[in-house]
């Protein structure tokens, strides 16, 4: 979403009012998936310095009602937002450095995927969260 037109039409398609600071969030996203909300306030307030936290945070809450941005909430860390929505996928999380990776559905038996007894829910998604060491931190740990 790195195109200011595509910027545009996303937050007016979700029925946003268009600002600089909610603009400069978007993007920051679209360039850092899978980030908190202070980091995308340092790197919102690149370019638009007068972005408050509280902005950032406000804009981020407004985009998750919409359907236009996900909140994840790895364990033990502080919620990360990404702008990919559409589908039920999952993320890898590295233990060592903390990166997240997007991974497509699970593939093959599923045990954990139904609830045993759904206690009367409609299940409409499961949300996991492989952890384990990415490749860069298993190559470190080797040397």
């Amino acid at each position: 979403m790195t195109d200011s037109a595509d910027t545009v039409s996303a937050l007016r398609g979700a029925g946003l009012r268009v600002t600089d600071s909610r603009r400069a969030v978007l993007d920051a996203l679209a360039a850092a998936p899978h980030a908190s909300a202070e980091a995308l306030h340092r790197r919102v307030a690149e370019t638009v310095a007068s972005t408050t936290l509280q902005s950032v945070y406000n804009a981020l809450a407004d985009f998750v009602d919409v359907g236009l941005v996900r909140r994840i909430e790895p364990a033990g860390r502080p919620g990360l937002f990404e702008l990919r929505v559409h589908d039920n996928h999952h993320h890898l999380i590295c233990t060592g450095c903390g990166a997240v990776e997007d991974v497509d559905c699970v593939v093959g038996d599923a045990p954990c995927l139904e609830p045993s007894d759904s206690r009367g829910f409609a299940v409409t998604t499961a949300e996991v969260t492989f952890w384990g060491v990415c490749a860069a931190c298993t190559a470190a740990s080797a040397r």
